[in-house]
């Protein structure tokens, strides 16, 4: 019996803790007139406003998604694929880091995507600012600019292809083509690129093993591990022909800037 009393006096007090919330709640919102932080009018030229605070939050939700952003939209996954084949033809184990080729590859990113983004400041950034433009034309001029770089860096076979399999008609131009085709097209056409990269970077460095694995052979040395003798001259070979700057000269020159 005990407990059953407790048990109302627990729900009656919950109710009531309730019940004045929602009161003070609903007082407040028609005091204050609504909720002015997350408000969306209708401005005078047809378009939408949002609040700062609403902004805001849209921004930080789409910092979420920044990262895959970033590897899908950009030249961040050919650098980084390509500079991790890179270091496993070199046979150094963890030299560089990962830190080190991720940032490495990062800052290429910016500097390969410079004119794309500097198009999208200009063009977007400022005008959205100084309030020329509404939210979604600012959008919709921001996904062209990055949906042109990524379909004139694309293989037009990988376009044809998810084009097919999208049921989609022929396009005229690249601004006919829909986003949702450019972008797995663009990342297909990107994996494909970073491989065949990597496979004429490994080659020299594959002859040099085959090399010094057939003398300790012929030698009878067969106890000793060749990826050991190897190794330093691979890394002199790497160093006399400059390998780094022909590796980054090389990749960024296989991009096409608008």
């Amino acid at each position: 019996m005990k407990n059953l009393i407790s048990k109302n006096i627990l729900k009656l007090f919950a109710f009531t803790i309730i019940a004045i919330l929602l009161t003070q709640e609903v007082y407040a919102i028609e005091t204050l007139g609504g909720l002015p932080a997350l408000n969306v009018e209708a401005n005078d030229n047809g378009g939408t406003t949002y609040s700062l605070s609403l902004q805001i939050l849209l921004l930080m939700s789409a910092l979420t998604i920044l990262p895959s952003l970033l590897l899908g939209m950009t030249s961040f996954t050919r650098i980084v694929i390509v500079m991790s084949i890179l270091r496993q033809a070199l046979g150094t184990q963890q030299t560089p880091p990962n830190q080190v080729l991720i940032a490495l590859a990062l800052f290429l990113t910016f500097f390969i995507m410079a004119p794309t983004f500097t198009n999208i400041y200009e063009l977007v950034a400022v005008p959205y600012m100084n309030g020329e433009i509404q939210t979604t034309a600012a959008l919709n001029q921001a996904s062209r600019e990055i949906k042109g770089f990524m379909v004139v860096n694309t293989r037009e076979t990988d376009i044809s292809m998810f084009a097919e399999i999208a049921g989609a008609k022929d396009f005229y131009s690249k601004e006919d083509i829909p986003f949702s085709i450019a972008l797995p097209a663009f990342i297909t056409s990107e994996l494909k690129t970073a491989f065949q990269i990597g496979f004429l970077l490994f080659l020299p460095f594959l002859v040099i093993d085959m090399v010094v694995a057939s003398v300790l052979m012929s030698l009878g040395m067969m106890m000793l591990s060749p990826m050991l003798i190897a190794l330093p001259f691979k890394i002199l070979l790497f160093v006399l022909v400059d390998g780094w700057s022909m590796t980054v000269g090389s990749l960024v020159s296989t991009y096409i800037t608008q």
